[in-house]
């Protein structure tokens, strides 16, 4: 497509696209008296305009049936998690059984790895990438402790070559490789938070296999983002948080995968509880954990009712729009289009002040644009709020936005570029 930095283009656009009506099921934030141009989903998405009845249906179960709400009603509670489980599958590009959602993410990356992380003296070593978000680091610090190993000498970060923001799948390959006799996991983001970079998931995984290691994904910035294909790529393990591009409301519940040619593998560890118990003996209260088929038998605690009331009000907008296929399509050209206008604001300064290191190619990202900023990164950033504009930071010099192709148009694509073009005629005075 050839892009034009006009306002009457970006406004063509979105009157040519067949998913601009999914904007008015979204609530935006705003600030004096304005809607925010809202640019952070990859941080926290927004609110569903019918994230409110869905909660409140759950709530006058609760009145209404107290605690005959978990066998009553139209969504009894006990079984509450099946509405969610097939629309899920769509996201991740799973079967059903495979998915469930349940806890919050770093609680299921832990109960995960108490599965799939079974070091022993000559396997114990896990490989993810340098700059992970920081919630994965600890949890597989403490997993590695708890089994007996330094850090430092179990967990192998691969970082980019010098000069580089962002990593080479060969260069994960060949640290894969080079580990293979004593690798027991492969565990990267799906999406690095920071650079946006949307790893090779097929090719880490086949790669980690061929190596004699389990392989698993945090897919907290990828799921909802970018199309999935869990089962068919064979990865053992995943694990998501749905508060981001899957908009299910601030801490809302994660979902986990697991493979389906690891159901009947009786020697995996779990730590039990008796949700995760097989769901026709439950109430039996008997002793000896017997996991429920699937994923759902790696339940712990009574499900989380109010939570996965937000989170299908999210998925069944996933669903009205067709899931990731037609989004994926839009999402790839609106961030195309910011990438361009940023790259116009460069030839209109004179010189590179926005460097973007996210990756340009589709497979390789997402919705994020990470954009360094050469000169006043945080003053702009904040003018950037002042202006309706509302993305995120990171430091030292990182401003991330983030068009979603559910709520996001074209025209608030121009909108944020032309703010950031005036905001930075102001602001810079370039150092020759």
């Amino acid at each position: 497509m050839t892009f034009e930095n006009k306002l009457a283009f970006a406004q063509s656009q979105d009157q040519q696209d067949p998913l601009r009506h999914l904007r008015e099921e979204f609530l935006f934030p705003k600030q004096n008296g304005a809607p925010f141009i809202y640019l952070c989903g990859n941080s926290l998405g927004l609110q569903p305009r019918t994230a409110r009845n869905y909660v409140d249906q759950q709530l006058n179960n609760w009145e209404n049936l107290a605690v005959e709400g978990w066998f009553e009603g139209e969504t009894p509670w006990m079984y509450y998690h099946k509405e969610l489980k097939s629309l899920m599958a769509h996201i991740v590009g799973a079967h059903p059984q495979e998915v469930c959602p349940m806890n919050t993410l770093t609680v299921n990356l832990h109960l995960l790895m108490v599965s799939f992380y079974r070091p022993t003296p000559g396997r114990f070593k896990i490989i993810m990438e340098a700059g992970a978000f920081p919630s994965d680091q600890y949890a597989m610090e403490s997993q590695v402790r708890f089994h007996g190993y330094d850090p430092k000498d179990a967990i192998i970060e691969v970082a980019p070559r010098a000069g580089e923001a962002t990593l080479r799948t060969e260069d994960i390959l060949a640290v894969i490789a080079a580990n293979s006799e004593q690798l027991a996991l492969v565990l990267f983001g799906g999406i690095n938070y920071f650079t946006g970079q949307w790893f090779d998931m097929p090719a880490i995984t086949t790669a980690g296999h061929n190596a004699g290691a389990v392989v698993g994904f945090d897919l907290a910035h990828a799921a909802g983002n970018v199309p999935l294909q869990l089962h068919e790529w064979n990865i053992d393990f995943a694990c998501w948080c749905s508060y981001k591009y899957q908009n299910a409301g601030p801490g809302g519940i994660s979902g986990i995968f697991v493979h389906e040619k690891h159901f009947a593998d009786t020697s995996l560890n779990r730590f039990a509880g008796w949700w995760g118990y097989q769901e026709q003996q439950r109430f039996k209260m008997e002793k000896g954990f017997m996991a429920e088929a699937g994923a759902d038998g790696w339940q712990v605690s009574c499900t989380q009712v109010i939570p996965m009331a937000l989170y299908h009000a999210s998925l069944k907008i996933f669903e009205k729009a067709g899931f990731l296929g037609p989004l994926r399509e839009k999402s790839l050209r609106l961030t195309a289009y910011l990438r361009y206008l940023i790259g116009e604001i460069n030839s209109t300064l004179g010189f590179e002040q926005y460097k973007i290191i996210t990756p340009s190619a589709a497979t390789e990202s997402g919705a994020q644009l990470s954009i360094i900023a050469k000169y006043n990164a945080r003053e702009i950033f904040h003018a950037l709020v002042a202006n309706n504009i509302l993305g995120d930071w990171r430091e030292p010099d990182v401003i991330r936005l983030s068009p979603i192709p559910l709520y996001n148009s074209f025209e608030d694509v121009f909108l944020t570029a032309e703010r950031l073009l005036h905001i930075s005629k102001e602001l810079i005075t370039p150092k020759q």
